[in-house]
Parts: C-alpha cells; sequence; structure tokens
C-alpha cells in the first residue's frame, strides 16, 4: 500500500497524469496552440524554474494555517470556475414564465456539455460575476474578446427542450430601467415622439428618424452599458421551434410546420373566473391548488384592466376543471387575442404584421447555410441578425436593402435560431417579444433540480418542496 501512495506521489506520474489530461482538454477545444501548456505542467512538477504557487516558498513542509486557507481558495476558485465554464452551472428560476413545469424558487443544475459548452467571449473576467455591471464598473475586460466557438457536445437542441440562454436583446441595458428592455424603452419613447407631433400638426416624420430620436432621448437620460453575448442576463423557455421549422400560432395554440405542436400537462393559460351573485374564491383554496399569492394579488389588477368582474388567472386545463366544479363558480373562460389584432409590443413590431400574443406568424425560424429572399416587406423579421447577431453593416436607402455596402436581395444565415416560449402563455416575455435566439447565446440544458422553495411559505410550513428535490428536467415536464 505505501508503494502505491509513494507511485502516486512520484512527480513523473503527475506530469504524465496531468499532461494526458490537459491534452485531452486540449483535443476538446481544438486549440493546438494550448499545447504550449504542457510546458508549463513540465516545469510545475519536474523542472521548476518558476514558482507557479508564488504565494508561498516552494516545496514547504510544514505549511501555515494561512497558507493552507490560501491553497484551498486558489484551487477553490480555479475549480469551480472550470466546471463552472465548461461542465455544470447553477441556476435559479425568477419568474413564473415557465409555470407550471418548472417553479419559480426553484434551483436547477444546468448541463454545459449537454449542447456542448462556449469558450467565453471575455475570458478575462472576476469569478462569479456574471452579470453584475454597475455605471463605472464591469467585472470583466475587453483587452481579449473571443469570437463564438462551442466545444463538441451531447446532442443537439430539439423541439420542446427545455434550454437556458442569454437574453438576446440585453446586449444594451438602461440601468435605471434595467428590468425593462432597452429596445422597448426606445420604441415606447418613438411612438410618443410621433404621437406628440400628430397631437401639434407638426410635420410627420419616418419611422426611422423618431426611432434616432428616441435613442438619443433615451442615452441622454440614462445610463446605458452594453454586454457582450457571454454577459447577458440568463433566461430560461422552451424552445417549440428549431431552425428550418415554420412556427404559427392560431388562437393560442402552436403549429409547427403545418401540425399542431405538443402540448404539455403544465402549460397555462389566462382565464376569467366568473363568480356567482355575492361569491368570492377563498385565498386559501387557491393556495393549495398551487395559485401563488403574485398570481393571485395580480388578478385584481388584470380584471380592473379588462373591466371583467370576478378574478383573471393562469390555469392549467386541470386547474380550470377543478375550479369550474366549484359551486361558488359561474364559469370559467380562456382569455386570448382576437385574430388581426395588432400589438407592437410583439415581434417584429411591425404595424404590417397584424401579430399579438396568441396569433402570430407564420413565421421561418433561421438555418445556417439556408439562404432567403429578403426585401422591405419582410426585413423587419430578419433585420436584427444580419445587422446585431451576425455583425452585418446593414442599412436602407431608398427602399432598398444594403448588406456591407452591397444592395442585397437575399441573404444566407450563418447561424442556426430557435423559437422559445414559456409554458405560462400568457404571463411570459419570450420569443413572441424579442424574436429569434441566436445558437450562440445558448447556454445549457437543466438536468435536475436540487433544490426548491416556495416564496409564499415560511420555513416551517412548507417552505421546501420535498417532493421537487433531485426531479430530472426534461421536455415532458
Amino acid at each position: 500500500m505505501r508503494k502505491y501512495l509513494k507511485f502516486l506521489k512520484n512527480k513523473y506520474f503527475k506530469f504524465v497524469l496531468w499532461t494526458v489530461v490537459f491534452i485531452l482538454f486540449v483535443i476538446w477545444i481544438g486549440n493546438w496552440w494550448l499545447l504550449l501548456g504542457v510546458l508549463v505542467i513540465y516545469d510545475y512538477y519536474i523542472s521548476k524554474k518558476v514558482n507557479w504557487t508564488f504565494w508561498k516558498k516552494r516545496d514547504l513542509k510544514e505549511k501555515s494555517k494561512l497558507i493552507e486557507w490560501i491553497d484551498a481558495l486558489v484551487f477553490a476558485v480555479i475549480a469551480a470556475t472550470i466546471i463552472r465554464m465548461f461542465f455544470i452551472e447553477a441556476y435559479m428560476i425568477p419568474t413564473s414564465s415557465l409555470e407550471k413545469s418548472l417553479l419559480v424558487g426553484d434551483y436547477l443544475f444546468v448541463s454545459k456539455t449537454s449542447y456542448g459548452p462556449r469558450i467565453p467571449n471575455t475570458p478575462l473576467a472576476i469569478p462569479f460575476t456574471h452579470t453584475f455591471q454597475g455605471k463605472k464598473f464591469k467585472p470583466y475586460s475587453d483587452l481579449i474578446k473571443l469570437p463564438y466557438k462551442r466545444l463538441a457536445g451531447l446532442g443537439e437542441i430539439k423541439r420542446n427542450d427545455i434550454v437556458v440562454f442569454n437574453f438576446p436583446v440585453g446586449d444594451t441595458v438602461a440601468l435605471e430601467r434595467s428590468a425593462e428592455s432597452y429596445y422597448k424603452i426606445v420604441r415606447n419613447q418613438a411612438e410618443f415622439l410621433k404621437e406628440n407631433d400628430l397631437k401639434m400638426k407638426r410635420k410627420m416624420q419616418d419611422e426611422d428618424f423618431y426611432l434616432n430620436q428616441a435613442r438619443k432621448q433615451v442615452r441622454e437620460n440614462y445610463t446605458i452599458v452594453d454586454h457582450p453575448v457571454d454577459k447577458k442576463d440568463n433566461y430560461v423557455k422552451r424552445c417549440v421551434a428549431i431552425a428550418g421549422d415554420e412556427l404559427q400560432i392560431k388562437e393560442g395554440v402552436v403549429y409547427i410546420n403545418g401540425e399542431k405542436g405538443k402540448e404539455f400537462k403544465g402549460v397555462q393559460y389566462n382565464y376569467h373566473i366568473e363568480m356567482k351573485a355575492g361569491k368570492s374564491l377563498n385565498k386559501k383554496t387557491l393556495f393549495n391548488l398551487g395559485i401563488s399569492a403574485d398570481d393571485y394579488s395580480t388578478s385584481g389588477q388584470i380584471t380592473s384592466y379588462r373591466r371583467l368582474p370576478g378574478y383573471v388567472l393562469p390555469l392549467t386545463k386541470d386547474f380550470v376543471k377543478k375550479i369550474s366544479k366549484f359551486k361558488s363558480v359561474e364559469a370559467v373562460n380562456i382569455i386570448l387575442d382576437n385574430p388581426g389584432e395588432i400589438n407592437l409590443d410583439i415581434f417584429p413590431h411591425d404595424k404590417r404584421y397584424k401579430w399579438n400574443n396568441d396569433n402570430f406568424g407564420p413565421l421561418y425560424i433561421p438555418q445556417k447555410g439556408k439562404t432567403i429572399e429578403i426585401d422591405t416587406s419582410n426585413i423587419s423579421k430578419y433585420k436584427r441578425i444580419i445587422d446585431v447577431y451576425e455583425d452585418n453593416d446593414f442599412a436602407i436607402k431608398d427602399g432598398k436593402i444594403f448588406i456591407n455596402g452591397k444592395e442585397a436581395k437575399k441573404y444566407t444565415f450563418k447561424m442556426d435560431y430557435y423559437f422559445m416560449m414559456g409554458d405560462n402563455r400568457g404571463n411570459s416575455a419570450d420569443s413572441r417579444f424579442w424574436g429569434f435566439v441566436p445558437e450562440d447565446h445558448v447556454v445549457g440544458k437543466p438536468v435536475f433540480v436540487w433544490l426548491s422553495l416556495d416564496k409564499d411559505k415560511s420555513l416551517f410550513n412548507g417552505k421546501i418542496r420535498w417532493s421537487r428535490l433531485l426531479k430530472v428536467v426534461d421536455g415532458d415536464l
């Protein structure tokens, strides 16, 4: 046994072991320049010309408590950074957009290897400060910016997978209104300027004029910061359509390539619950059914806005059946936007497309290498892809489209794209509002729930959802 332990401590064994591990890692990454790291491993274990652990003297026989703590801290930070970057990362569900499939307060482990980990765009960063950025401080450096590269993974995104990704329109943020999309703030300001000119009977300008004026005013009034792709906020949604699909939503039902999409047990829609005269719903009964305090409190705001007596709540089909049997309930009816009603908050934010939350498309989901015809009638759907995600110089002049200075009537996509939706269909900010998710924004796939906390309950009254611990996350949730 002693000979075995002595062999494991042998410097040549350690050198060979870590060299093999490192070479396999380099093969995975595919950057052969990293093989120079073998020289570092050789020096660390064999030649010892450089003291790589500079905080202590080399070959110390007895370590002080401080040195032991520093050793442990350095090892923990390096190990955790590598694990988070390439293998697995913890994530918490902050909003109800996937209820009742994933709940607010679910803590997940997200696998980076499921679809392949990305090489960070900004590798020089303070560990564990993913999206923290203030007015004068950012936790990463722009000195090194790497292009998009994804390592080999265990598979590809499939329809109905639950996916964690970087928020596509989170590249620009107004810090004072960080909960809102910068682009929505600009659109609303442009609409305000346009309505003001109309009210004052001034000469009306084109859309680009108002958008440019709105951008200028927003940048003057707010602190604007820009985020690289890997520093945008993380979102989690269900991938309802993959690259090459045609998606359409008709009266709340998703259709993929002309066929009705798969429905899941946890999918919710907003329903109007009409009560019998003098009756009301018992709050405790609703909570026992799984209706959150936020949904209950929001119900009053929605009913007031829509001028509907009773309640408006997000419900699954099972909950609808249960509530419909309450003696105090007169009727339970689904709330859907009418076909033809236009909602300019809905992608592509173009009046020519009379789309809304429940009636959307048809929309082609771009596929890498696929060429489509483009003109001013359809360019609003793909402008951000061409201009931002695929980094081209884009312009429209005299009704003609120019890409990188040349007139273009066709465009070939450089990446695959996806369409993400929340299962809480009436209360989810998703691809219906901000469009496609590029492949370089995909972070990983949730694999299981390691902890689940109910924010509406106390520690000794059901705070921990024991039934959800170690629950596997898959597309059939």
